[in-house]
């Protein structure tokens, strides 16, 4: 898992190798089973998460009691619940592994350590929050203006995986679509 960590920093910034090695340290690895939460709605976000394998689901729940995903994170990505993690406010949301994953993650104290001991990490985050909005607009943008049969065929387009990795019902709360109206889509498509 740090290699892969390795080569996603590497993408993403210019570190000489004692920078590379200090970030490395920062990170510990975790083990999750499938269907455990690492955050829970009410819970301070303390750590990010960098997936080595499996995938981890961001998710609340809305007014109606059923679960919206906001986000994935698939292999090679990280994950955590953003407006917790910066503002140290309780999550709105949770953060549930889909399948077992075997995880690197960094905590909040750490992360912001780095930020003052190391210039490119500051880089590093920006292209994460850069990252993060335009994928939130992105998803905002298609929830407003597009019908289940587009979001269905935009999500087959860029993101595959997901379709083919998990269950049907977690597919339709990313679409925010029902579980009846995806299963008509996927045998129409």
């Amino acid at each position: 898992m740090y290699e892969q960590l390795t080569h996603f920093i590497n993408n993403q910034i210019d570190v000489s190798d004692d920078e590379l090695k200090i970030i490395l340290s920062s990170f510990k690895p975790l083990k999750a089973k499938k269907n455990e939460y690492l955050v829970t709605h009410g819970q301070i976000s303390q750590r990010m998460f960098f997936v080595g394998k499996g995938c981890l689901r961001i998710f609340f729940i809305n007014d109606d009691g059923q679960d919206a995903t906001r986000h994935f994170a698939f292999e090679s990505q990280f994950a955590t619940a953003l407006v917790s993690f910066v503002t140290g406010e309780p999550s709105e949301e949770f953060i549930q592994a889909t399948e077992h994953a075997e995880l690197l993650y960094i905590t909040h104290k750490d992360f912001y350590h780095l930020l003052t001991r190391i210039p490119q990490w500051e880089k590093f985050y920006r292209h994460y929050l850069e990252y993060a909005y335009v994928n939130n607009t992105k998803r905002l943008m298609s929830f407003l203006t597009q019908d289940a049969t587009k979001k269905y065929r935009q999500l087959l387009d860029e993101n595959p995986i997901v379709v083919k990795r998990l269950p049907n019902k977690i597919v339709a709360s990313y679409l925010g679509i029902s579980q009846e109206t995806l299963s008509r889509l996927k045998s129409k498509l």
